[in-house]
């Protein structure tokens, strides 16, 4: 079902949409090589102290902002008619967002840090195509939704792993911002969780999250978005995972980077 549904999705009409939405994978997998290769030292733990840069907090906030006021637009905007299975794959989307905008960087422990102005510029660009692409496909194109898409084998086994992912994300978050207490500022080694088994669980959960949301919908876009979470991330948890190992001497040598026993 998940590959056929996939091809009627190529097939259906608005070819210019397809072709961006092609265009938008390819750059994805562009950007997977140019982070494994190059390594960028701009955020976080790599921060460039050269480039121009703003409040972590508010950064955070700017840069993921535009998926809850743009998703409702292009959707809600769409000519299809209400229906409550692409209704309830916004919300989902929504629901990771509003903890990315609105909770998230007010619980984070980084009294003084700052984040690279293009850090946020190329996430808010990021994020603006992204919410299209999925937004605009449910709200004008995916006519191939009816209620018994809830009972489908898909949407229930991605519904599982969107929520097994989510939760991974969650703990994972709690634990790194609790590392951290009054005024520290200095990194440490976390524990707790999935960092038993590998150094960035909190990313390995968001590729699980939308891995389960690209299998729930069965839609090009969302499985776009999951292969440019993989994309982003992976490359990313790979360095974070060295600089773990050469910043601590006793760091955990059974820990993989991402993928418990793997990566």
């Amino acid at each position: 079902m998940f590959v056929n549904l996939l091809f009627m999705n190529l097939i259906l009409k608005n070819d210019f949409y397809f072709k961006a939405l092609m265009i938008w994978i390819f750059f994805a997998l562009c950007v997977f090589i140019i982070i494994l290769i190059f390594k960028p030292s701009t955020y976080g733990r790599h921060f460039n102290y050269n480039s121009i840069c703003i409040n972590n907090r508010l950064g955070w906030f700017i840069m993921e902002l535009p998926t809850v006021l743009l998703m409702p637009y292009f959707y809600f905007s769409g000519s299809l008619n209400f229906n409550l299975v692409t209704f309830t794959f916004i919300m989902l989307y929504l629901m990771h967002y509003i903890n990315r905008v609105f909770v998230f960087p007010f619980k984070i422990n980084t009294k003084g840090k700052k984040i690279p102005l293009l850090i946020v510029l190329s996430a808010m660009i990021f994020n603006t195509f992204n919410t299209f692409f999925i937004g605009y496909y449910f709200g004008n194109l995916s006519r191939l939704y009816d209620l018994e898409w809830f009972y489908s084998p898909c949407f229930i086994i991605g519904f599982l792993l969107f929520l097994v992912g989510a939760y991974i994300n969650y703990q994972s978050d709690k634990i790194l911002i609790n590392l951290r207490k009054g005024s520290e500022t200095g990194y440490k080694v976390p524990f707790g969780g999935l960092f038993k088994y590998v150094s960035c669980p909190n990313h390995f959960g968001e590729i699980i999250e939308w891995i389960g949301f690209a299998i729930l919908t069965c839609s090009v876009p969302a499985f776009s978005f999951a292969i440019l979470t993989i994309a982003n991330l992976l490359p990313r948890s790979i360095q974070h995972h060295d600089w773990y190992k050469k910043k601590f001497p006793d760091y955990p040598v059974n820990r993989k980077a991402i993928i418990p026993f793997l990566i």
